[in-house]
C-alpha cells in the first residue's frame, strides 16, 4: 500500500523503486526529508537479459529469471538495510508479454519479498514521461520524447505540464535482435539494415504521422541505448578532442551506425565509449533511433539520463503532502531549492537576499548600467537562494564550499554553462571580487560569461552586505545612475549602520563595474534612528 501521507515531525523516510525492465534492472533508493528535500541515496542497475529470446518462444527462460530473481533479491536487501519503508516495483516489456510471467512474478514475491506491479505500454510511457520531464527545462516548449527498451520503445509528446500523446511500441533493442538479426556476431549489411528499418517504419507509422501533426521544439532521448549511442558519437568520431555526449546529432548517429554495422561483434565491443555488454543489440537500438529522429525531421536529441524509475519517484512524491514541489515550482527552482534544503540553508535570509538581489539587478537594467536580460536575472535568482550553501560544511571558506558544491550538484534543468554562471556568481558574493590572473577558473570564462560573472556576482554582494544582520531591516533598494556617481537608495525599518558598513566595503567592485562612484541615500522608517551615510 502506497503511503500518501507524513507527519511533518517524523525524521526522513526511505523509500525504494525497482524497475524490472527487458535488458535491465535498475534500483532508485532515496531519502525524502520533513522539508520536501529528498537525497539519493543510491541509484544501481544490472544487466541481467531478462528478455533474451523471449520474443520468439514468448516464454521467460529459466536462467534469466534466475538471474533477475537475484538482482531484485539483493537490490530489496540493499533498500531495507536503509531502513526503506516500502519499495515500488515494477515491470515492463518482457514481464508483460511472457506467458510464464505468473511464474515469474511468484518467484520474485517468493524469493525477493517483492509484490510486482506489471505496468502496460502506456502506463510505461507516462512513468517515462514524469521521469525525464521533470528533469529538463521545458517551459512552454513541446517536446518528443524517445525512450528505446530492450522491448518496446516509448513515444511520448509533450511539455513542461502535461503530456498529449502516449505510445508504447513493439519495438526494442533486443526484440529486434532476436528477430530481424539473429546472427548478430558479424557485420551488418546495408541491406539487411534496410530491411531493420523498413519493419520500425511499419510499427511506428501511426506515431510517425502524431509526431508530424505537432510543432515540435526538440527532442529528448533516455534509456541506456540513446546514452550509449551519444557516448560513442562523443569518442569515437573526434580525434583527440573532448565532445559532450549530452546532445545527440543525427549525422553523427549515422556515422555510428556505418561504424558499428562494418564490425563483427568482437571488434564491435572494442568500439571507443561503446558498452560491451551492449554491443551485440545496439545495432538494432541505433536502427531504431535512425529511423525515428528521420522520420519525425528531428537533427538532434537531448540525451537524458532520467527514465521510468525517475518517474515513479515523481508519481509517488505527487501523492504525498510535497506534491506542490511539481504543481507550483519550475523544475530550475524544484531543483535548486531541494540542493538548498538538504544543505541546510537559513531560507528566510536566503529569500531575502533573493528580493533585495533582483532589485538590484532590475533597477541597474532600467538605468542602463548593464544589458543583462531575464535568463540572467534568473540564474541570479538561483545563485542568491544558494548563495551560503557551503556553510554546512565550513563557515571559513563558505564561498569556496559553496562553488563546489552548486558545480557538483544533480542540478536539473540547467545545463553546464548556467551551473557554472551560478557557481562562479556565489563565489565571488563576499569581498573579493573575480579576477583573472588570481582565479584560474574565471579566466577559462569566455568574456561575455565573465561579465555576466561580474555583475551577478555584484548584485549578489551588496544584498548579501544588505541583510549582513540576517534580520531583514533593509526592506527595498534601488539603485539610480548620474553623469558620475550611482546612488544606492535604501529603505530600512531599523538601525542599519552594519549593512551600510558592509555595502561601503564594494564601492571599487561597483566602480569598475558600472564606471561610477557609489553613493547612499537611506530612508529609515523608523525616525527614531540616526543614519550615517556618508562614503567614508
Amino acid at each position: 500500500m502506497t503511503t500518501t501521507s507524513h507527519d511533518s515531525n517524523q525524521g526522513p523516510r526511505i523509500r525504494g523503486f525497482i524497475d524490472i525492465g527487458t535488458n535491465s534492472i535498475r534500483l532508485l533508493l532515496v531519502r525524502l526529508n520533513p522539508n520536501g528535500s529528498y537525497t539519493t541515496i543510491t541509484d544501481q542497475k544490472e544487466v541481467v537479459r531478462l528478455g533474451e529470446d523471449e520474443f520468439v518462444t514468448h516464454r521467460l527462460r529459466l536462467d534469466a529469471m534466475q538471474r533477475a530473481v537475484l538482482v531484485c533479491r539483493k537490490f530489496a536487501e540493499l533498500a531495507r538495510y536503509h531502513g526503506a519503508e516500502e519499495i515500488e516495483t515494477v515491470a515492463t516489456s518482457a514481464t508483460r508479454e511472457a506467458k510464464n510471467r505468473d511464474e515469474f512474478l511468484k518467484r520474485l514475491q517468493h524469493e525477493a519479498g517483492l509484490d510486482v506491479r506489471v505496468v502496460s505500454g502506456m502506463e510505461e510511457a507516462r512513468l517515462v514521461y514524469l521521469g525525464v520531464s521533470s528533469g529538463v527545462h521545458l517551459a512552454e516548449r513541446k517536446a518528443l520524447f524517445i525512450d528505446i527498451g530492450g522491448g518496446s520503445t516509448e513515444i511520448i509528446i509533450g511539455d513542461q505540464r502535461q503530456y498529449y500523446y502516449l505510445n508504447s511500441l513493439q519495438l526494442g533493442a533486443i526484440r529486434l535482435t532476436s528477430l530481424l538479426l539473429p546472427d548478430h556476431g558479424g557485420p551488418v549489411s546495408s541491406g539487411k539494415y534496410r530491411k531493420l528499418q523498413f519493419h520500425i517504419r511499419q510499427n511506428a507509422v501511426y506515431a510517425i504521422r502524431e509526431a508530424q501533426k505537432h510543432q515540435l521544439d526538440l527532442g529528448l532521448g533516455s534509456s541506456g541505448t540513446v546514452e550509449n549511442l551519444a557516448q560513442i558519437a562523443a569518442r569515437a568520431l573526434v580525434n583527440g578532442e573532448t565532445r559532450s555526449d549530452e546532445v545527440l546529432r543525427h549525422a553523427d548517429l549515422k556515422q555510428v551506425v556505418r561504424l558499428l554495422r562494418s564490425l563483427p561483434l568482437e571488434e564491435r565491443r572494442n568500439v571507443p565509449g561503446i558498452n560491451p555488454y551492449r554491443a551485440d543489440i545496439i545495432i538494432a537500438g541505433a536502427a531504431i533511433l535512425d529511423t525515428l529522429m528521420e522520420d519525425m525531421q528531428l537533427s538532434e536529441i537531448m540525451v537524458s539520463k532520467r527514465g521510468l524509475r525517475d518517474g515513479m519517484f515523481v508519481d509517488y512524491l505527487s501523492r504525498t503532502e510535497h506534491s506542490y514541489l511539481l504543481e507550483k515550482m519550475s523544475v530550475r527552482r524544484r531543483s535548486v531549492l531541494q540542493l538548498a534544503r538538504a544543505s541546510g540553508f537559513e531560507e528566510e535570509h536566503a529569500e531575502h537576499i533573493v528580493r533585495l538581489a533582483l532589485e538590484i539587478f532590475d533597477s541597474a537594467r532600467e538605468e542602463r548600467l548593464h544589458q543583462l536580460g531575464d535568463w540572467e536575472r534568473e540564474l541570479l535568482e538561483y545563485a542568491a537562494l544558494l548563495h551560503d550553501v557551503g556553510g554546512f560544511l565550513s563557515y571559513s571558506n563558505q564561498h569556496q564550499h559553496t562553488y563546489y558544491i552548486i558545480s557538483n550538484a544533480d542540478l536539473l534543468g540547467f545545463d553546464q554553462r548556467e551551473i557554472t554562471i551560478m557557481a562562479m556568481a556565489a563565489r565571488f558574493h563576499r569581498r573579493k571580487r573575480p579576477r583573472r590572473k588570481k582565479h584560474p577558473e574565471y579566466r577559462a570564462l569566455s568574456k561575455r560569461v565573465r561579465r555576466i560573472v561580474r555583475v551577478l556576482s555584484l548584485c549578489l554582494s551588496l544584498a548579501e552586505s544588505l541583510d549582513r544582520s540576517h534580520a531583514g531591516l533593509v526592506e527595498h533598494v534601488h539603485l539610480k545612475a548620474h553623469d558620475k556617481q550611482v546612488t544606492l537608495h535604501i529603505t530600512c525599518s531599523g538601525d542599519c549602520q552594519l549593512e551600510l558598513w558592509g555595502v561601503r566595503s564594494h564601492q571599487k567592485r561597483v566602480a569598475e563595474a558600472f564606471k561610477r562612484k557609489l553613493e547612499l541615500e537611506v530612508l529609515n522608517l523608523n525616525a527614531s534612528c540616526a543614519i550615517d551615510t556618508s562614503s567614508r
